[in-house]
């Protein structure tokens, strides 16, 4: 496509109509995106030393703020020696643009990569975040293809002993076809387990770890860490393993040739340690060494296969032909084909425990990840390519020895006789050897149900077999060595668990763990030593086939969840089939060893308690945070669906905290008896212009729910930003909570300063308890004799956060000191606060003043705080109001009416003297005439006149008489609860009102609650 001209113009300015040619001429005279003018309010601006063709490549061609999609806007690294890049800022683009000098000119690198694209691929000149500085002068790691990286480091490791030693066997005693079966039962296995680890490599870029890495950032730490921790150790103890099965071949070497160096037993052990400290140099050499060795093993074991085939058409001598070799023969393949039992392994289950383990060894290739050029692409295709092959020589061999070699042979030369000679039994006869007698008395030492070394007979040249012996356990031992380190070093950085941290240093361009490698060479030289590694087999298999089991379940857990998140590029997987395969794997640890396998999922469970307890600070966006959003989504949208009954009301509180460490008793109060059973919102309201909260408000939310962790409160924590108290707190009180979870009662601090507070902050504290009780909200207000904000002890010892509260009693809003808001980090971590609410009560009284019938909230909040532990001892005393000529028939109803209610409260006190006069107490300024209070409540709305005061007498003297009674009842108790008076709507004033609160609550020593329900029965003594 063309260009438009671009005509020789002054810069555009902002002011006036946009046409088009002021359009084109921004295209030659814009800045950079981030190099806004002095002044400038639109996106246009002055030249800089950019060309026009990088602005073309970078904005489409015109001048903007805005910048094109681009790699380096996603990734978590960055380029060596250049500075990180990022897409502007929602404020860069929506708010009035101000000048930066720092952006007055765009780095070179922008101009080299200006369409936002890294040069060779996502991996080309990056480095991870976390490596240290000034690194560019160091060579390029190592890294390799899906061939030399996975699939042959996987078909190495699949490929063991047991093809060599065992499959023969299992081919004479479970017959071809069913030694088929089990192979393919066995692959079925590790190829969904494959088809897992594929999805799983494939969704999201897969740093080193292997794994440990793969479960981990699934299934979240957890999970991921024990698996690794134990992962890691079963591949250090099978370094030994391997490593001991060569030296036992050595051995036997030795041996026939009596040219043992000590003794059976120590000549194992002196084999071992010198073949894995070879192994160990090999490692600590790098990995394009080890990478080389793996190599030249794999061209050892496909010899040794040739070499196999090549004998099996080479015509058979007398000599193999006495062990039961006679080349292909179509009634030995029939005889073979159907299963032959015999000793106490002759079962399918008994010989599927043998073989399964031959076809592990499919997470090598996983386990080097950080090693792999693209492990996206190379681990699904390395391993299922693999496992593949891997599967295909299993099935030719098993085949084509069952084709070839007799089940009985004694190995005779002396046996051979003339074809059809009476007395002769068995397959043998036909091709002239008898082998009945030794076929009978089950003496027979060759054969294939008898002579492991059935495929080094009837091989070409019988020491190759021997050599691929060597590097089938060799390979393997060297890839456990190397897998071992890699994953134990991810975890190790991860720091889930203490005191390995020393283990995760990474030396040289590949970050080799060189500590890593000396821990698995210590632990791989103690089991050699032991040189009894039966007993600690069946545990290692039961590892490898829990990583199994996890890895299929990360598989299926991501896909069921419906995360967004989750698109794995590799799309022939099935969750289904991954949740089968989790478990069938952990059906077969129970059919390979049943008390391993509960001695494994024993390490398993005490790992995984161990991080839950611990909950280590990580995100990695796992599986399990996409389900516990899924549950809480869906059982939110299904309490939706259910109606409200009494018996299942649950006090839901908004607390009017404002910064909750500003009040942490009114925290810990409402905590205590929320805990566990209903919701609890922190609502803070920030007085102010939206566009200088706004980023207050962001800034702090994560810091105050951090606190609330770390107190250990249950509890959501929202603000609102809003011109005035009473208008945030409304809307508060109708937009808080979510479906059913709305809260349906408002919690907030006594107003202690009101009479000297300003007449606008006094009228918006009572209109806010109007408010609660015209949106049906039950009400309780705490009071505590030495007050509840604690924000001017904060800022004593803290670094200031905030300023004082402008209503500093009442645990509502807060104003922010400009420029002094403290990270969220700071104010989690700030000293934590004691309040009475978090020591222990002893045996003291809970005073429940139950004067008017509010719905049986009164009462309900008592209780549920008695039920926790720190409240248990305390006595419950319930006080009602009435008369002295009834007192006992009262008593009786009030506690008959207790009991129905189940609530366990058994001491009821009648107060029946709540009438009786109290000292006269003036409320009033004086007598003065209604046009002067008139006059004096324009400017002084607390003020109200004599008749305000005749007219509210009789409550007003209640007020004073019940806080008498108040004090002589309850000197000593824990806490009070007590039903205030409603002040009517526009008929009692605010200053009365708060003078009635006053008069109540004053002078008492234990906190007293003034709860007051919507009229509405929250208890029920009806079981439907």
């Amino acid at each position: 496509m063309a260009e438009l001209p671009i005509p020789d113009v002054p810069p555009a300015r902002c002011s006036g109509r946009f046409t088009i040619s002021t359009l084109l001429g921004m295209e030659e005279a814009g800045r950079g995106p981030y190099t806004p003018t002095e002044g400038s309010s639109c996106d246009s601006a002055q030249p800089t030393q950019l060309s026009s063709s990088t602005l073309y490549t970078r904005t489409f061609g015109y001048n903007t703020v805005d910048v094109v999609p681009a790699y380096e806007h996603y990734a978590n690294s960055k380029g060596v020696g250049n500075p990180r890049k990022g897409r502007p800022s929602l404020a860069d683009l929506h708010s009035i643009l101000k000048p930066d000098p720092s952006r007055l000119h765009t780095p070179v690198s922008d101009v080299q990569h200006s369409n936002g694209l890294p040069e060779a691929g996502p991996e080309a000149g990056l480095e991870e975040a976390e490596g240290e500085p000034g690194r560019d002068s160091e060579p390029e790691p190592v890294r390799f293809g899906w061939v030399k990286g996975v699939m042959i480091r996987c078909m190495l490791n699949i490929w063991g002993v047991i093809l060599y030693l065992r499959l023969p066997w299992i081919t004479a005693q479970a017959g071809i076809a069913l030694t088929w079966l089990i192979i393919l039962m066995s692959v079925t296995v590790t190829t969904i387990t494959g088809l897992s680890i594929s999805a799983i490599s494939t969704n999201g870029k897969v740093k080193s770890g292997g794994t440990y890495f793969l479960i981990s950032r699934s299934l979240g730490p957890e999970l991921g860490g024990s698996i690794g921790l134990i992962f890691a150790f079963a591949n250090a103890v099978a370094v030994a393993m391997h490593t001991v099965g060569f030296a036992e071949t050595v051995r036997d070497l030795l041996q026939e040739h009596n040219s043992l160096i000590v003794d059976p037993t120590n000549d194992i052990r002196i084999i071992g340690v010198i073949t894995v400290t070879v192994l160990l140099g090999i490692s600590l050499a790098g990995m394009e060494w080890e990478a080389k060795a793996q190599i030249l093993f794999f061209l050892v074991i496909l010899v040794s296969f040739i070499n196999y085939l090549v004998g099996t058409v080479i015509p058979a001598t007398a000599e193999k032909q006495a062990k039961g070799f006679f080349s292909y023969r179509a009634d030995i393949f029939a005889q073979n084909f159907v299963p032959n039992w015999r000793g106490p392994e002759g079962s399918f289950f008994g010989l599927f425990s043998i073989f399964f383990p031959s076809a592990t060894g499919i997470l090598a290739g996983a386990n080097i990840s950080g090693d792999l050029k693209d492990p996206a692409m190379a681990i699904p295709k390395g391993t299922l390519m693999a496992i593949f092959w891997t599967t295909m020589s299993y099935l030719v061999l098993s085949a084509t020895i069952g084709a070839c070699v007799v089940r009985d042979a004694s190995g005779s030369l002396n046996d051979s006789v003339a074809v059809g000679s009476p007395g002769c039994e068995g397959l043998a006869c036909s091709f002239g050897w008898n082998f009945t007698a030794c076929a009978q008395q089950q003496s027979c030492r060759y054969g294939l149900s008898n002579y492991y070394q059935s495929m080094s007979m009837v091989s070409g040249f019988g020491p190759l077999i021997t050599a691929g012996i060597f590097g089938a356990t060799l390979s393997s031992a060297l890839a456990c060595l190397v897998s071992a380190p890699k994953v134990f070093q991810c975890l190790c950085k991860d720091q889930l668990y203490p005191l390995i941290g020393f283990f995760g240093k990474g030396y040289g361009r590949n970050s080799e763990p060189i500590r890593g490698y000396m821990l698995t060479y210590v632990i791989a030289v103690g089991f050699i030593l032991i040189a009894e590694l039966n007993a600690i087999a069946p545990i290692i298999s039961n590892f490898f086939l829990c990583s199994y089991a996890l890895i299929n379940f990360s598989c299926f857990h991501a896909s069921i969840t419906n995360s967004p998140g989750w698109r794995p590029s590799f799309r022939y997987y099935s969750k289904w089939a991954a949740l089968f395969g989790a478990a069938v794997s952990v059906v077969i640890m129970f059919l390979l060893t049943w008390w391993a396998a509960l001695i494994a999922f024993g390490i398993v469970i005490f790992l995984l308690g161990y991080v839950l307890y611990k909950k280590p600070d990580v995100n990695w966006g796992s599986s399990m945070q996409a389900s516990s959003y899924n549950m809480a989504l869906n059982y939110s949208v299904g309490l939706s669906e259910v109606d409200e009954h009494i018996k299942n009301y649950r006090p839901q509180c908004l607390v009017l905290t404002g910064p909750p460490n500003f009040r942490p008793a009114l925290v810990d109060f409402v905590g205590t008896f929320t805990k566990n059973l209903s919701l609890m919102l922190c609502g803070n309201v920030l007085i102010g212009p939206r566009k200088q909260k706004m980023p207050e408000s962001w800034l702090m939310a994560d810091g105050h729910t951090k606190w609330l962790m770390k107190r250990k409160i249950k509890a959501f924590y929202t603000d609102v930003v809003a011109e005035d108290l009473r208008s945030g707190v409304q809307m508060l009180i109708q937009a808080a909570g979510l479906g059913k979870m709305r809260p349906n009662i408002l919690v907030l601090g006594y107003k202690r300063n009101w009479r000297t507070a300003s007449p606008q902050s006094l009228e918006d504290y009572v209109g806010i308890l109007h408010d609660a009780f015209d949106f049906k909200y039950g009400v309780c207000v705490m009071r505590m004799k030495e007050g509840l904000n604690v924000s001017r002890v904060l800022q004593a010892h803290v670094n200031l956060t905030f300023e004082a509260a402008e209503h500093p009693e009442n645990g509502t809003g807060s104003r922010a000191a400009p420029g002094t808001a403290a990270d969220p980090t700071t104010l989690a971590s700030e000293q934590q606060a004691s309040t009475i609410f978090q020591s222990k009560q002893g045996k003291k009284t809970i005073d429940i003043y139950w004067l008017f019938d509010d719905g049986g909230l009164t009462l309900l909040i008592p209780y549920l705080l008695g039920r926790k532990k720190r409240w248990g001892k305390c006595k419950i005393r319930v006080f009602v109001g009435g008369q002295i000529n009834r007192m006992d028939e009262e008593r009786k109803a009030i506690v008959s009416l207790l009991s129905k209610f189940r609530l366990g409260f058994h001491e009821v006190h009648i107060l029946p003297d709540i009438n009786q006069k109290p000292r006269p107490e003036q409320l009033n300024d004086g007598f003065k005439d209604e046009a002067t209070v008139n006059e004096m409540r324009q400017g002084c709305p607390w003020k109200i006149s004599d008749e305000e005061v005749d007219k509210n007498r009789a409550k007003s003297l209640r007020q004073v008489r019940l806080n008498e009674i108040l004090r002589d009842y309850s000197r000593d108790a824990a806490l009070i609860a007590i039903t205030p008076p409603i002040g009517r709507k526009g008929r009692c004033p605010s200053s009365l009102y708060m003078a009635w609160l006053e008069t109540l609550s004053q002078d008492l020593r234990p906190p007293i609650i003034l709860t007051r329900g919507n009229q509405e029965n929250v208890l029920t003594f009806y079981c439907q």
